[in-house]
């Protein structure tokens, strides 16, 4: 009976390190999101930095955990992107013109000018450090956009939400640490 215990003792305890929150440039992603009831399980976070600014991080979250960013992309799966700005540098402008170039840089999915537009009008507002993004695939709908909980939009169709994914882990990523980091590979 005491080995029965110490065993499950022992169980409890790597279940409970593995859910954990995990905290970058002091955001704070939870082990799990439930997303109108499909649950999503951190994958892994990463920091966008550029000329040593702080910019923002961003935390990818699945239904099943994976290191495979072409897997990532490809998947028909519930997911999501939890973006979140870190410094006040970060603009709506400059947001807006770093998703075009992302996804002119990206080479895998479609995306049309108009789907980017729509897209690039959910950041209408002017962005404030703290301001949370969250991009969530929707499996035969799309791509949902919050900004601080508020329900933004929807491009839909898997082949803009392979795009939009490639630009953080595609081929030529925003952030290659960021990329790794997303993957859990940091």
């Amino acid at each position: 009976m005491k080995f029965i215990l110490s065993s499950l003792f022992v169980v409890f305890l790597a279940q409970g390190s593995i859910a954990q929150n995990r905290t970058i440039s002091g955001v704070t992603f939870p082990p799990k999101l439930d997303v109108k009831g499909t649950a999503l399980y951190f994958n892994g976070c990463g920091l966008r930095e550029k000329y040593t600014l702080d910019l923002y991080v961003a935390g990818l979250y699945l239904e099943s955990t994976t290191m495979d960013a072409n897997k990532v992309i490809s998947s028909d799966a519930a997911s999501a992107i939890k973006l979140v700005i870190t410094s006040s540098k970060v603009t709506r402008d400059k947001f807006n013109e770093s998703v075009k170039e992302g996804f002119e840089n990206a080479s895998t999915g479609k995306a049309s000018s108009a789907e980017i537009a729509k897209f690039k009008s959910f950041f209408s507002a002017a962005f404030k450090v703290n301001d949370e993004i969250l991009m969530i695939y929707v499996p035969g709908k799309g791509v949902a956009v919050t900004i601080n909980g508020k329900f933004k939009g929807l491009v839909e169709g898997l082949e803009f939400k392979k795009r939009l994914y490639a630009i953080w882990l595609g081929d030529k990523p925003a952030s290659a640490k960021l990329k790794k980091g997303m993957l859990g590979k940091m």
